[in-house]
């Protein structure tokens, strides 16, 4: 054999990156067969080599160039970013090589993107983990979206490759959307783009927050499974990690207790103040609810009846499926902006066979406009804010991270729930403790009036929330100052929602019968 054929791995493109057996087949080859981006990389290890660099496109005919090289006699590198052989070129390398080859093979590993991502974040890897590819140029999409629903149920951590193109905007949401079905919203995530690159950049996140990012074709997203917990204070200094579980593996680490309820209850998942006084006029009413409630101060704001039972149980898809088994209806009285849950509440009330109700508060936003910026997501609303210095969000915790990257110039002020975990997060992502205001809504317009002048705010950014929501104090207290309301429009309201408690507990009286 007088040929030789390398695969070599350059990893994720830093020159202090490249394992010294990859410097060494560089370095001998007489050909080098690669896309031209790659060997910027390697550019010092690059003398009198013959180099050749079909375009990005061209992957099958760069994987039949160097084996005929080889075979020729030539000593060749076939170089690929990150590991050759993780969605990069081995695979179609070993497809077109011949039985006996009459040439030396070797492949040299690197760093891949998921371990180069991994390590910027912290170490979210530690336990079992997967890769997935959201390209569907090689992989039809219903094979990608079967496997993100498998791998979310079995809670595996997941590195998102190829995660959005020009072309392909949509498909990293519907699996984020998959993910949430079995992943809690808080599920701890991290997104990086140019990994070891210029223009690098690091940040740890969240699961719900990433349906409210954008990203392109050099961003990586890590997942975490149930176990994966922040840590580090400071902006930008922020890591994320998932315990091995060598003396600390505990089946129940992760999720709450389960709070036992009785079967044949009506359900109503809440986390509004109306739809907590639905609850408790169907429990005055003699029916038997179960109220969900997602949170410690969720339980504590809710209403009391002997009638009424709470659930603070795990929110993922599987163990919502498990505690509604003995249910006799699901009322769904979520916040008009929780998509998620209501479409995952459709289906499983689908799936189960019970009686679906969709509670939503009535819209009020007025017929004159005037001092509104209407828009239709959180991105225009803190691309509109960013002109106005210092901007009250008025939107919940929720989406305050979404709104601090899109918007990082402005000088934000919030209005939390008074719950630990919410307060430190604020200012965990930087947000100062005097821009902090704790209280439980909603407000007055003299309330606003005085909290929005002493701030000296400039517009204030806010959902459609309704009258309950508070959403015409906010209209008379912003045209009262004379600031810019900044109004994030409603998503398309649920066919047949109803928009009164009386006509939910109208509705109800006839399936429940059917099903007593």
């Amino acid at each position: 054999m007088t040929g030789h054929l390398s695969l070599v791995s350059v990893g994720p493109g830093d020159f202090a990156l490249v394992p010294e057996r990859a410097r060494q087949a560089l370095r001998e080859a007489d050909v080098i067969v690669a896309y031209d981006l790659y060997l910027r990389w390697v550019q010092p290890l690059i003398t009198t080599q013959e180099v050749l660099t079909p375009p990005l496109t061209q992957e099958k005919y760069r994987a039949e160039l160097a084996i005929r090289k080889a075979a020729e006699g030539k000593r060749v590198a076939l170089v690929s970013s990150g590991d050759i052989g993780v969605y990069a070129m081995a695979g179609l390398v070993f497809e077109d090589l011949p039985d006996d080859p009459s040439f030396g093979v070797e492949v040299i590993p690197g760093i891949t993107s998921a371990t180069a991502c991994a390590s910027l974040l912290g170490s979210p890897l530690t336990h079992d983990f997967a890769t997935l590819s959201l390209s569907d140029l090689l992989c039809p999409w219903e094979w990608i979206a079967n496997r993100a629903s498998h791998i979310a149920q079995a809670d595996l951590a997941c590195v998102l490759y190829n995660v959005q193109s020009k072309s392909r905007r949509d498909g990293v949401y519907r699996v984020v959307r998959l993910m949430l079905e079995h992943k809690r919203p808080d599920t701890v995530c991290g997104v990086v783009r140019n990994a070891y690159r210029e223009d690098q950049d690091v940040r740890v996140t969240t699961l719900e927050a990433l349906l409210h990012d954008e990203f392109d074709m050099l961003t990586t997203i890590v997942i975490g499974n149930r176990f994966t917990t922040r840590t580090g204070r400071r902006p930008g200094k922020e890591w994320m990690y998932t315990p091995r579980g060598y003396n600390d593996w505990q089946p129940g680490r992760g999720e709450p207790a389960v709070t036992s309820t009785p079967d044949g209850t009506i359900w109503v998942f809440s986390g509004t103040r109306d739809g907590n006084a639905l609850a408790l006029q169907l429990a005055e009413s003699g029916e038997s609810v179960t109220l969900s409630v997602a949170s410690d101060l969720g339980a504590q704001v809710a209403p009391q009846h002997p009638g009424l039972h709470l659930y603070s149980g795990p929110s993922g898809v599987e163990a919502r499926r498990r505690a509604l088994r003995g249910a006799r209806a699901v009322v769904d009285a979520t916040h008009p902006y929780a998509q998620a849950i209501t479409r995952q509440l459709q289906d499983l009330s689908a799936e189960l066979g019970l009686p679906y109700f969709r509670y939503e508060r009535p819209s009020s936003l007025p017929a004159e406009t005037h001092g509104m910026i209407l828009v239709d997501t959180f991105a225009q609303a803190a691309q509109a804010a960013a002109a106005y210095g210092r901007v009250f969000l008025a939107t919940g915790s929720k989406d305050l991270e979404g709104f601090l990257h899109a918007a990082p110039e402005a000088e934000c002020y919030v209005r939390l729930t008074p719950q630990p975990d919410v307060l430190r997060r604020a200012q965990e992502l930087g947000v100062p403790a005097q821009r902090i205001c704790a209280m439980i809504g909603p407000f007055s317009r003299e309330f606003n009036v005085a909290q929005w002048a002493a701030w000296q705010i400039g517009a204030v950014v806010t959902k459609e929330s309704g009258t309950e929501g508070g959403f015409p104090a906010k209209v008379a207290a912003a045209r009262e100052l004379g600031i810019p309301l900044i109004v994030v429009r409603r998503p398309p309201a649920v066919p047949g929602a109803f928009h009164t408690s009386a006509a939910v507990l109208r509705a109800l009286r006839g399936p429940l019968k059917e099903h007593a």
